[in-house]
């Protein structure tokens, strides 16, 4: 028998508890049906393995998530023991940061009501803890900025991107760049869907897919921004369409869409990168760097060369089925994001070209309280400089601003 393990097992299961998940297998063998997910007139047998020839299969994907799990453990060493080393290396230094005193009513409205009281609430509190309205003021404004993420944490995540996206694009094209369908995008459907796969191929499938499940596994504990639920939306949408890709064997066209996300994602993880350390000129270049490859490449070359692929060549071989819609529809999903990231991208791309502050739009700004004169007191001395994600900006050589 040559059927994929995800076609046997609920017969396995429905053939030992028959009465109970008949409704199981009948939901299963609609899920699986090859009307939704095939070409007319070709089933899943026509996919099977023979003659020496391998397809992808569902079943193949099953090894993402021990993988996921294991660069989780990949990560926690290289942040520890690389990220580290390195952000001392490049001089990454956190700003000092006053805590909030104990304060009991406050911690408890803090965690149940809100971070940032209104002005009402703030002189119930104040009237509550015996402290004045701007005593309370203060109170929130630091224990805000301890709950917010290290400067070194911000660059060990960093670094790991950086790390993956540059290794996976150097691979992602060292898969498809002798491949004709590179030069000729027509070739990538020629033969569809009865096209074999090589280990090259599977190896990158499984690799980027288990690192975005990774991503979203520890989406949570990672630095939160602004474009938090968009992130989520992108991990979701990225871990959907490879696996659709995979198993309906759309695996040309998404070698070639791995390979273009990850031409600009690794320039950004590094302008972060010095942008952390404070080299406020490399941040910049780089950036503008990135700005430039990801418009070119997600809203040029993605909606009007991959896009076009998609969405035009394979109804020139076959009429259009669920599963052509579904694939075009996620790649709309991923391509109003990019739009979404776009402008945020071309507004910081704005401020450095004119000399302003730089910063992660997305990112939440440290707040300070220079107005009340704290740093000076504190003995910090940062009153006079500007700010980069809560730490003073530094030039390329290292020297502080004034």
């Amino acid at each position: 028998l040559h059927l994929s393990l995800p076609l046997l097992l609920p017969s396995l299961i429905c053939s030992t508890f028959p009465s109970s998940l008949r409704m199981l297998q009948t939901l299963y063998d609609y899920f699986w049906w090859e009307r939704l997910w095939l070409p007319a007139n070709l089933t899943w047998a026509d996919l099977e393995d023979r003659d020496g020839r391998v397809y992808a299969k569902a079943s193949d994907l099953y090894i993402t998530l021990p993988l996921a799990l294991l660069f989780l453990i990949v990560r926690y060493f290289f942040e520890l023991y690389v990220a580290t080393p390195l952000a001392a290396l490049l001089n990454v230094k956190e700003k000092t940061r006053l805590r909030a005193p104990p304060n009991p009513i406050l911690e408890h409205f803090y965690v149940t009501s809100g971070k940032q009281p209104k002005q009402a609430e703030v002189d119930l509190l104040s009237r509550q803890s015996g402290l004045s309205g701007r005593q309370v003021e203060r109170w929130f404004r630091r224990r805000r900025n301890q709950d917010r993420p290290s400067l070194l944490k911000k660059f060990r995540e960093a670094s790991w991107r950086f790390t993956f996206y540059l290794i996976a694009f150097i691979v992602g094209m060292a898969v498809i760049v002798d491949k004709p369908w590179f030069y000729d995008m027509r070739k990538v459907w020629e033969g569809y869907p009865i096209q074999s796969t090589i280990p090259s191929q599977y190896w990158y499938y499984m690799i980027e897919l288990s690192f975005y499940w990774s991503l979203l596994f520890s989406i949570a504990s990672d630095v939160k921004r602004k474009d938090f639920k968009e992130q989520i939306i992108h991990h979701v949408a990225t871990i959907i369409l490879i696996s659709f890709s995979w198993f309906a064997n759309y695996v040309r066209a998404g070698t070639l869409i791995m390979a273009l996300h990850d031409s600009s994602d690794y320039l950004l993880e590094s302008a972060k990168m010095f942008n952390y350390a404070g080299w406020k000129n490399t941040c910049n270049n780089i950036f503008i760097v990135f700005a430039i490859v990801f418009i070119i490449t997600r809203l040029v070359i993605l909606p009007f060369w991959i896009l076009h692929c998609t969405v035009v060549y394979p109804l020139e071989l076959y009429p259009a089925f669920f599963g052509y819609y579904f694939f075009n529809f996620m790649m709309g999903v991923l391509q109003l994001l990019h739009v979404f990231w776009a402008y945020f991208i071309l507004r910081m791309a704005h401020k450095f070209v004119t000399g302003k502050l730089v910063e992660d739009e997305r990112s939440d700004r440290e707040e300070t309280e220079s107005s009340e004169g704290e740093e000076a007191a504190a003995g910090g001395g940062a009153k006079s400089r500007p700010l980069a994600n809560g730490h003073p900006i530094l030039n390329n050589n290292h020297r502080k601003n004034d």
